[in-house]
């Protein structure tokens, strides 16, 4: 059985760091996507960032480019979201991905747990 178990996020200040992982077992993601969606209440689930199976491409929403880094290790079947000045607007429950694409708009197989990230002014 397929699992993703999610760490990292809490509170922090505007223009602080924060870093999500997510670690999974059941199975081997090393021919998936991986990636990370975030949802905040009253609003849509949106798209954050995604990297291949190889890890030679990323994508990002646009919000979060420049601030953001994704990263795997197959050998650990991780994924890694490094957050770097943080902004309000961030706040949300982010969730990793995993599945043959990873992009806005895409059905996802497996979601992590969701972690809350919260940013404050």
């Amino acid at each position: 059985q397929v699992h993703l178990v999610q760490s990292g996020g809490g509170s922090v200040r505007a223009g602080e760091s924060l870093r999500l992982s997510c670690a999974g077992s059941g199975a081997s993601f090393s021919r998936y996507s991986m990636g990370w969606f975030r949802h905040t209440p009253g609003k849509e689930r949106e798209f954050v960032a995604a990297t291949s199976w190889t890890g030679r491409t990323q994508t990002y929403a646009d919000s979060v480019k420049g601030r953001f880094t994704i990263s795997r290790d197959n050998a650990k079947n991780t994924v890694h979201l490094q957050m770097d000045n943080l902004q309000v607007e961030d706040t949300a429950v982010y969730y990793c991905a995993v599945d043959t694409v990873v992009q806005a708009g895409a059905t996802i197989d497996y979601w992590g747990q969701g972690t809350q990230v919260t940013v404050s002014s």
